[in-house]
Parts: structure tokens; C-alpha cells; sequence
């Protein structure tokens, strides 16, 4: 089991290597293919898109789902705060 002080070092050793590399370098170089990746998700099947026209019908599903879950999301918090289940 790690003790309580090692897990603050760790932690804030962690936030001080992450500013060095947010100072070094554009967060979005380094994120972009996991970001390429997760968008792939919400990719459209059409073979007969240009690159384009999928990422930009890619971008509106993404678009969408989280609004769906942000949707959702607020129902959940307004049935809780009314003492629904």
C-alpha cells in the first residue's frame, strides 16, 4: 500500500512533469492521435465521401452524442435532486 506522502509526491511530481511538457510543446501535437482515433468512432461507412465530407459528418456525430449525454446527464441530476430514482 502506498503511504498518503508518497502518493502527494508522486502526484505532484506527475503536475510538474506535465507543465514542463505543456511548456515544451503544443498539447495538441501530442494528443492528436488519440483525438484522430476516438473521432474514427464516429466515422461514416460511405466509401463514396471524400476525407472531408467524413471528417465533417464525423465531427456532427460526435457533436450529437455529446449533447445526447449531456441530455441525459441532466435528467439524472434533476430526478436526484427530486428524489427520484
Amino acid at each position: 500500500m502506498i503511504s498518503p506522502e508518497l502518493r502527494r509526491a508522486r502526484s505532484f511530481a506527475g503536475r510538474i512533469g506535465s507543465a514542463v511538457q505543456r511548456s515544451r510543446h503544443d498539447p495538441r501535437e501530442y494528443t492528436s492521435a488519440a483525438r484522430n482515433a476516438f473521432l474514427r468512432r464516429f466515422w461514416p461507412d460511405d466509401p463514396n465521401l471524400s476525407d472531408e465530407e467524413a471528417h465533417l459528418r464525423a465531427k456532427a456525430a460526435l457533436r450529437a452524442h455529446m449533447l445526447t449525454m449531456a441530455l441525459r446527464s441532466a435528467k439524472v441530476r434533476n430526478n436526484r435532486k427530486r428524489g427520484k430514482k
